[in-house]
C-alpha cells in the first residue's frame, strides 16, 4: 500500500503516542511481517516514563530524524554512561548508527519522530540484552 510519509502522518503518530504510557507511538515500513529488515516510524514525547536501556546482538541500528530532538544515551556492560548524542533536526544533526552490542536508550528532547531501521526479522528484547540501573 502506497503511503506518503508527510506532516499529516507525523502529526497522527504524535497524538497516538500521547496515549501510550511510554508516550511512544510506531509505524510499521515493512512490506509484511515476513521482510527480514525492521522499518519505522517512531513518534517520541517527553516522558517522565523510565528508558528501556538495551542493546542489539545481531544487528547495528540506524535512526534517522524526521522532526523534533532526542538524546541518544550509549553505555558500557557495567552500566557507565560513554558518549551522548543529540539529534535535532533544527541543528543539523539527523542521525546516527547505533553499532551491534552496544547498550543505548533514547530519550526525547521534545515531540519527536524518527525512523529506524535494523537487519534481520523483529525479535523482542532478550532479557540478557536488557541493562538496570
Amino acid at each position: 500500500m502506497l503511503q506518503l510519509l508527510d506532516k499529516q502522518l507525523v502529526d497522527q503518530l504524535l497524538l497516538q503516542a500521547e496515549s501510550h504510557p511510554r508516550k511512544r507511538a510506531y509505524y510499521d515500513l515493512r512490506n509484511s511481517a515476513e521482510d527480514e529488515s525492521q522499518r519505522m516510524l517512531v513518534a517520541v514525547l517527553p516522558s517522565d516514563a523510565k528508558e528501556v536501556i538495551h542493546r542489539h546482538r545481531d544487528s547495528s541500528e540506524s535512526l534517522t530524524m524526521i522532526c523534533g530532538s532526542v538524546t541518544e544515551i550509549f553505555y558500557d556492560d557495567n552500566g557507565n554512561e560513554i558518549a551522548r548524542y543529540e539529534l535535532n533536526t533544527a541543528k543539523g544533526n539527523y542521525g546516527l548508527q547505533v553499532p551491534i552490542g552496544v547498550f543505548h536508550t533514547l530519550v526525547a528532547n521534545e515531540p519527536s519522530v524518527f525512523m529506524e531501521s535494523k537487519a534481520g526479522r523483529y525479535e523482542p528484547v532478550a532479557d540478557e540484552d536488557l541493562l538496570s540501573l
